[in-house]
């Protein structure tokens, strides 16, 4: 009974926040573009299972993404834990914080953010349409992994930057120094759609679980405050797949022309060799 009134309760204010959505679409249709609303029982039905959808969702992040993340942090950040295999000398001095101790608990921002992106439903989207304006020269799958990479890789840095209390704002202006020099020499075509790529990762599956980790995270490593060291995993989670998704395309390139030269060392050869027979 608890349950249904949590649902109940979600469900009016997901109605109240979606309703100036429908308002605004179903107004200028009305009033502006002045013509009948295409289809409108079929939209009328998509907004009632996205209200249920959404509400749903939220009480799903209420109980179980978001106390997911925490206990996990939690878990890995145990002094118990941590203290398995370590020496006497070091089991002693636990309190002390030493970023090689938490190799586990980096292993499993990298693993939890590779497959919360590969998962993430707006990445598969946006990897479609990627791949039917290009022609199918931009894989699905390609894209969607070398996105996972990148989130993986920023989530573990993440991690990383809560465990040792370093200041966040030197990771994202390295970061983006990477991005600007990237971006005055990687292929045109890719640019923008890597831009992008680093806006989907921050959607429904991902943030949920690395905003419970990374708050679990620095409540439970000694000397770090929530409030202040706990925040900023999204940010890497929305900056490294633009440097990994540009990277994938640099690679694929260089593969591209290398594998034109070869052909091209292939055919001038094969074309002298007549030549040389007639000699």
């Amino acid at each position: 009974m608890e349950l249904l009134n949590e649902i109940l309760t979600m469900t009016l204010l997901t109605v109240r926040d979606v309703l100036p959505i429908a308002v605004i679409i179903f107004g200028v249709q009305i009033f502006v573009i002045r013509k009948p609303i295409p289809n409108l029982k079929r939209t009328l039905i998509g907004f009632v299972y996205v209200l249920i959808g959404l509400a749903l969702f939220l009480v799903g992040l209420e109980k179980a993404l978001f106390p997911l993340g925490k206990v996990m942090a939690e878990q890995l950040t145990d002094p118990a834990f941590i203290a398995q295999g370590l020496s006497a000398e070091l089991h002693d001095a636990i309190q002390t914080v030493r970023w090689q101790d938490y190799k586990w608990t980096y292993i499993f921002a990298f693993a939890i953010g590779f497959a919360t992106t590969i998962a993430e439903p707006a990445l598969l989207a946006v990897a479609i349409k990627a791949h039917e304006v290009s022609a199918g020269t931009i894989s699905v799958w390609g894209l969607r992994v070398a996105v996972g990479l990148g989130v993986a890789i920023g989530i573990a840095i993440g991690t990383f930057r809560i465990v040792t209390g370093t200041p966040l704002h030197y990771y994202i202006i390295a970061g983006y120094i990477i991005v600007v020099l990237q971006t005055a020499v990687a292929p045109r075509l890719i640019i923008a759609l890597a831009y992008d790529s680093g806006g989907v990762t921050t959607s429904t599956v991902t943030v949920p679980l690395v905003a419970a980790l990374g708050l679990g995270l620095a409540s439970t490593v000694p000397g770090r405050s929530p409030a202040l060291d706990g925040f900023g995993l999204i940010a890497f989670a929305s900056l490294f797949p633009m440097i990994t998704v540009m990277g994938y395309a640099q690679i694929s390139e260089w593969k591209y022309r290398r594998q034109e030269k070869r052909n091209q060392r292939l055919n001038s050869a094969n074309n002298t060799r007549p030549n040389e027979d007639v000699r």
